[in-house]
């Protein structure tokens, strides 16, 4: 099927989602859809959270919780300040949910991890993340493959839509590179710190779009804390005591609201 003759635009998958568009429009934006298979599945996942939101406001007492209005003050700040992608406002909808303590959990069932250590299988991605920590420690340890600590965020962004976190003032960056991964080009930024020694920040769009809560995985000597921010998705990577990992997890990921 052939285009529509007006382009279909954000501001129409926006309203879409949110039922503000005429049946003329919404027919000539699902054809759209219909003939581009990712952007549909998008959609579809804004659809579903769109739908959870509404179901937990629709519950008693779950508008009113004080975690609740904390989450959307959060991210309404993230959003105002323009420090995240626009595609982030339907973001609030997971954030809200995972805020008010799932209010809808009997009858949409459990989150997938409720607590900060993993009790199921990570995301692929921290795999990836691990690897390239390893990668990392080993270009280290060789002359011959020099570091690369001109850090710049914005050319990151601009050159592989992955946002960076404000990083702490007291990490001092030894090299950035930019790796292959099964999600597609990947960021792996490795610091000096003081409490953890070499830490890696690896960072990737996973092809799902979602809001998840700094989570450990711990592994033996090198642990992991991922976590992500609308289509973005971050691992930290590093030996040490894990709370403080989680804690470093969690500076990072405040500073993208």
């Amino acid at each position: 099927m052939s285009d529509v003759l007006d382009p279909v635009t954000e501001q129409d998958l926006d309203a879409y989602v949110d039922d503000q568009l005429e049946p003329g429009r919404r027919i000539e934006v699902e054809a759209w859809l219909a003939a581009r298979p990712a952007e549909a599945a998008r959609v579809m996942a804004d659809l579903r959270s769109r739908d959870e939101l509404r179901l937990a406001l629709a519950l008693p007492g779950a508008s009113g919780r004080p975690a609740t209005s904390e989450a959307a003050r959060r991210l309404e700040r993230g959003l105002r300040r323009g420090r995240v992608f626009a595609r982030l406002q339907q973001a609030a909808a997971v954030a809200i949910l995972l805020g008010a303590g799932w209010a809808a959990n009997e009858i949409a069932g459990p989150l997938s991890v409720t607590e900060s250590v993993a009790s199921a299988p990570p995301p692929a991605y921290v795999e990836d993340a691990m690897r390239a920590h390893r990668t990392s420690v080993i270009r280290a340890a060789m002359a011959s493959q020099p570091e690369v600590p001109d850090y710049d965020p914005e050319e990151i962004r601009a050159m592989t839509a992955i946002v960076m976190p404000m990083l702490p003032e007291e990490w001092r960056v030894k090299d950035v590179q930019v790796f292959p991964s099964r999600f597609g080009p990947s960021v792996e930024l490795s610091a000096e710190t003081d409490e953890f020694g070499p830490v890696s920040l690896f960072a990737v769009r996973p092809g799902t779009f979602d809001v998840v809560s700094p989570t450990l995985v711990p592994a033996g000597r090198t642990s992991a804390a991922f976590f992500q921010i609308g289509e973005v998705a971050y691992a930290v990577v590093a030996a040490g005591d894990v709370r403080e990992l989680d804690r470093a997890a969690e500076r990072l990921a405040d500073t993208l609201y």
